[in-house]
């Protein structure tokens, strides 16, 4: 199973890291749409957020796992964007999960 942590400030809720762990095991490896969509959705979130805000998420990813951690430095502009993609993110991964829970499981603290 893929395990999604997304973690939150407490003061506004804005989204400072998530985690990624696990495999779906939905198929062979090389045809398992979950795992395939997953990985699409988090590391086009973090190459959108470097591309096209500027800021730099701090990540690790090797074979089943991906983190990414929000630097809190910078404009309230850039900030509101980063969001933006990151909440995106979140939809993307509970559609996901509403499809093929047995699979996927996302925890938004």
């Amino acid at each position: 199973m893929i395990r999604v942590r997304i973690e939150r400030s407490k003061a506004d809720r804005n989204i400072l890291s998530f985690q990624v762990k696990g495999h779906a095991s939905y198929a062979d490896p090389g045809e398992d749409i979950v795992c395939a969509g997953v990985s699409a959705v988090t590391v086009g979130t973090v190459n959108a957020v470097e591309k096209l805000t500027g800021v730099v998420p701090v990540s690790r990813m090797k074979d089943g796992f991906l983190s990414a951690r929000i630097p809190q430095d910078g404009d309230e502009g850039k900030r509101a964007e980063v969001q933006l993609l990151l909440e995106s993110m979140v939809v993307m991964l509970i559609s996901i999960e509403e499809t093929y829970g047995a699979y996927i499981q996302v925890q938004d603290k």
